[in-house]
């Protein structure tokens, strides 16, 4: 499996951020701007926690079997392949999502002597962080998940994923 390209994900969440923005704009020169909602930085800002936890959840687990602790429960290799496939895919949404709402709340920074749009541009902004939150957890899971260097081959390459 690959790993999470910061790049790839900085690329998504820009393109995302312009569209958006541009998006923004011309919706709003059309009718009324669709309400950024709250439940957006509280649903990422979970899904960041499910992310870290599982990560420390692996880690210690893994230490613990390093160690050859009696009690040490080990890590099935199919259960951290699925957390490291749930930490890419969040990964990617999350860079999706807050682009999205970076670029709306972009455009909100216009308005904000309007009680309405300050709130949204408060909640996407916060959809930002929570976002970029997001990333950082997967980024962590996966390298927490991560096998050694293979000896055998010089080195070469990068090291695969579980």
């Amino acid at each position: 499996m690959r790993e999470l390209r910061i790049r790839m994900l900085a690329g998504v969440f820009i393109v995302a951020g312009i569209l958006s923005w541009a998006g923004a704009r011309l919706w709003n020169s059309v009718g009324t701007l669709p309400s950024v909602p709250l439940a957006a930085p509280i649903v990422l800002a979970l899904i960041a926690v499910v992310l870290l936890s599982t990560a420390i959840s692996i880690r210690a687990r893994l230490k613990a079997q390093r160690e050859r602790r009696p009690e040490a429960k080990g890590v099935d290799p199919l259960m951290a392949a699925r957390a490291v496939v749930f930490g890419h895919a969040s990964a990617l949404v999350a860079a999706l999502v807050a682009g999205m709402y970076g670029g709306t709340g972009v455009f909100l920074l216009e308005y904000l002597d309007i009680p309405a749009r300050r709130d949204q541009a408060i909640y996407a902004g916060f959809a930002v962080l929570a976002g970029i939150a997001v990333i950082v957890a997967a980024i962590f899971l996966e390298r927490v998940c991560k096998l050694p260097e293979d000896d055998e081959h010089d080195g070469a390459g990068t090291a695969p994923t579980v």
